[in-house]
C-alpha cells in the first residue's frame, strides 16, 4: 500500500478520540465547527499550513454522495481558507484517489488534509456525524482497500451496513444526505470564517502595535 508522507509527517496532539452530534441537533453546526477548530489548533502542522478537504464520494451513488455535496456546498460558498478536492462535478472516489491524493502533495507543501466520507452503521447510528483526529479508511465499508487519509476526519452515517453495502447505499434516502451534508459545509464554513477573523485581529493589533 502507498504511504503518503503526511500521515506520517504530521500529527495531531492528544484530544477526545471522536465527536459525535445527530444532524437534526438544533447546535449540530456549533458545535461541529467548535471540535474542528480545536482539533485543528492542536494540530502540529501549523497554523499555516494548508488547509486541504478530501471530500471523498461519487454522485452515481446516493449514500456515497455525501463526499462530493459538502466538497460543492464549500466551493460555491466561496473563499480561501480551504482547497477543496471532490465535487459533484470532479468527484473523488476509489478509482482515482491515489491520484488525487499525488496531486495534493505535488501541489501543497506539507498539507493539513481533512478527509470527508460517508459510512454505514447501526440503525441507531444513522444521521450521526462523526468528528476524529487521524486518517479514515476510505471503502472499508464497501471491502475496498484504499490508502488511508486525513490528518482530521469528518464522517456521517448515511445508513444501515453488514448486508449489501453496494445495494444499500443506491437505496439511501437523498434528502437525509443532503441535510448532513448541509450541516458538514456550514461546520466548515463558521471554522473558516472564525479563523479568518482571528487572523485579521491579530494581523491588525500587529500593525497597531508597529505603529506606536
Amino acid at each position: 500500500m502507498e504511504e503518503f508522507p503526511a500521515i506520517t509527517h504530521v500529527t495531531a496532539e492528544s484530544v477526545p478520540a471522536k465527536f459525535r452530534i445527530h444532524y437534526e441537533d438544533p447546535q449540530a453546526v456549533a458545535l461541529l465547527a467548535a471540535d474542528i477548530r480545536e482539533r485543528l489548533s492542536r494540530c502540529r502542522a501549523g497554523s499555516d499550513a494548508p488547509k486541504v478537504l478530501l471530500c471523498i464520494g461519487t454522485d452515481r451513488s446516493t449514500g456515497d454522495s455525501l463526499g462530493p455535496l459538502v466538497g460543492s456546498k464549500v466551493v460555491a460558498a466561496g473563499g480561501s481558507y480551504y482547497y477543496v478536492y471532490g465535487t459533484l462535478a470532479e468527484p473523488v472516489h476509489a478509482a482515482n484517489l491515489k491520484e488525487k491524493l499525488g496531486k495534493i502533495y505535488r501541489a501543497h507543501r506539507n498539507p493539513l488534509i481533512i478527509a470527508v466520507d460517508a459510512s454505514l452503521g447501526y440503525l441507531e447510528n444513522v444521521g450521526q456525524i462523526n468528528v476524529g483526529t487521524g486518517p479514515l479508511l476510505p471503502g472499508a465499508g464497501v471491502n475496498k482497500s484504499l490508502p488511508p487519509v486525513g490528518h482530521l476526519h469528518v464522517t456521517a452515517v448515511v445508513n444501515v451496513g453488514g448486508f449489501m453495502e453496494y445495494l444499500v447505499l443506491q437505496n439511501t434516502r437523498l434528502s437525509v444526505v443532503m441535510r448532513q451534508a448541509e450541516v458538514i459545509a456550514a461546520a466548515f464554513l463558521a471554522v473558516a470564517a472564525a479563523e479568518e477573523k482571528t487572523r485579521g485581529a491579530l494581523e491588525w493589533g500587529t500593525v497597531r502595535t508597529r505603529s506606536r
